[in-house]
């Protein structure tokens, strides 16, 4: 699935929600000095476990710079049980996450932020805007070329500088969020 075109210059949604680490994280704690990155993750993706650990070295790389990280999964667990909160835990342990994992269980940030695949990024300005929707590299289920373009360092190198998003950016692609069922 690819993500439709973003909406940018508005105003990140605000959220507060449990991490595998057992702490209440909201967006205020992982905004750096120069923005931050939401990213909308699932543990059963192949896109996602394809590029966890480009994932942990641009966070890294990003939080160098000032710039916070965040990643977030809203899939229903009912759908897959690999995207539970107890799974959760495991796999930000055993792919060495360095930045927080927040469980959004009733999925209302991933419907706020119109978050529509896993991985779906959002890059914030220091006021915190989005400015960037966008795919972290051209990777997908393979590894990319080593001299591959690193959009979403790239695209928050130039947020931390001007404020502003880049003008040309090319949609993350993965698997659909699971939805839970809607309860009329």
């Amino acid at each position: 699935m690819q993500v439709s075109h973003p909406k940018l210059g508005i105003p990140a949604p605000d959220f507060t929600l449990p991490s595998t680490d057992g702490q209440q994280v909201s967006l205020r704690d992982v905004m750096g000095e120069n923005g931050a990155v939401v990213v909308f993750i699932c543990n059963h993706c192949p896109y996602v476990k394809a590029i966890t650990d480009r994932l942990v070295a641009d966070a890294d790389r990003l939080r160098e710079m000032g710039v916070g990280f965040v990643a977030i999964c809203a899939n229903d667990a009912d759908y897959n049980d690999e995207d539970s909160f107890d799974n959760m835990q495991r796999f930000a342990r055993e792919r060495g996450f360095t930045f927080p994992y927040l469980h959004d269980e009733s999925q209302e940030v991933a419907r706020a932020y119109d978050a529509q695949c896993t991985p779906d990024f959002f890059g914030l300005n220091r006021e915190g805007e989005i400015q960037y929707r966008g795919r972290m590299d051209e990777g997908r289920t393979a590894p990319p070329p080593s001299d591959c373009r690193r959009d979403l360092v790239l695209a928050m190198q130039e947020i931390a500088r001007s404020g502003k998003g880049p003008a040309e950016q090319i949609p993350s692609v993965g698997c659909s969020i699971k939805w839970k069922p809607s309860r009329v």
